[in-house]
């Protein structure tokens, strides 16, 4: 049985099995068979979403699912029940699961006890659907593989974004830089995890340190200097800087990132025709800039919608 838990623990075969699968879902999205016909796959939302619940609810029917929506309100699991209690019950009676919730553990857990196929439609440590997404995009708009490419975070570097980020790094070999205040880098232990090697370089840069080291079959490089990491990229990337959960800090982390925003300056410094993304909710005038986000509007957008087909590809490949 497949699951989809974490970029962590997918192999780049396994990556590259799901993109692959990804055009014929978009050209063909309407004509290709009904493989889930008299499936029932449950969502079980713990935090709000727009494109996450409707590119799942619509992918799973035009796979030929039935969907049951459930908030944490509507079952008990916002009750305190247990995570393996919630899904032994699920598991004998629906086909598959699609979680969006806090805590990884809790995706894991669910897997491990339904018994059925089990996505990771969000946690504070990982968002794999998105990343994939986000790689099937960049190879679509611009003709060519990531690998070997240059990608650029700018904001909050330690949230589950850029941390989906580096294991797709470490497994398809592209550079990844990470422009955030120190505060907001990522933790040593998941780099580890990663595959970074202990013995990074310290480089002296003009605005302070950079860590750069091999992680896997890529390179990560951690930076304080918004300028520095956007210089000849391919692919400038941003998210919110007051992600869900965070709200008791938003005062500081609005103070401390302020300088880590997207705009006309930064997309300068960037290779010509470098592409610009964002997962979206944009809060523009903070992590972008309003007229960046416009004039990089079809990127964004035909990001958000290859959620459905990238989601339909990774259901087909769990299931079959």
């Amino acid at each position: 049985m497949k699951h989809l838990l974490s970029l962590e623990s997918l192999s780049a075969l396994d990556m590259r099995a799901i993109l692959d699968r990804v055009p014929e879902f978009k050209l063909h999205r309407r004509l290709h068979a009904r493989p889930l016909t008299g499936h029932t796959w449950a969502l079980i939302f713990s935090k709000s979403s727009t494109r996450t619940r409707v590119s799942f609810e619509v992918g799973l029917r035009e796979l030929g699912a039935q969907v049951l929506f459930l908030s944490a309100a509507d079952i008990q699991l916002g009750r305190g029940e247990p995570i393996q209690d919630t899904a032994r019950v699920l598991g004998s009676m629906v086909h598959g699961a699609i979680i969006r919730t806090f805590a990884q553990a809790d995706v894991d857990a669910f897997a491990s006890f339904s018994l059925i196929p089990t996505v990771n439609a969000l946690t504070d440590q990982e968002h794999p659907c998105q990343i994939l997404t986000d790689i099937f995009t960049f190879e679509e708009l611009t003709g060519e593989s990531i690998e070997g490419k240059i990608v650029t975070f700018v904001g909050d570097g330690a949230c589950n974004v850029p941390t989906s980020w580096i294991f797709a790094a470490a497994r398809l070999g592209f550079e990844l830089r990470i422009a955030a205040p120190r505060q907001f880098w990522p933790d040593p232990e998941l780099l580890r995890r990663a595959g970074a090697q202990e013995d990074y370089r310290w480089d002296l840069r003009p605005t302070g340190i950079t860590e750069r080291f091999t992680v896997g079959a890529g390179i990560v490089e951690l930076m304080v200097d918004c300028q520095l990491a956007a210089r000849n990229a391919d692919l400038l990337y941003t998210d919110v800087w007051v992600s869900m959960g965070k709200e008791a800090e938003a005062e500081d982390r609005l103070r401390l990132l302020s300088g880590y925003q997207i705009n006309d300056s930064l997309v300068a410094l960037a290779r010509p025709n470098a592409l610009v993304m964002h997962c979206l909710p944009a809060y523009r005038g903070k992590e972008i800039d309003g007229a960046t986000l416009e004039q990089h509007a079809k990127t964004i957008f035909t990001q958000a919608e290859n959620r459905l087909h990238v989601q339909k590809a990774i259901i087909a490949w769990m299931t079959s």
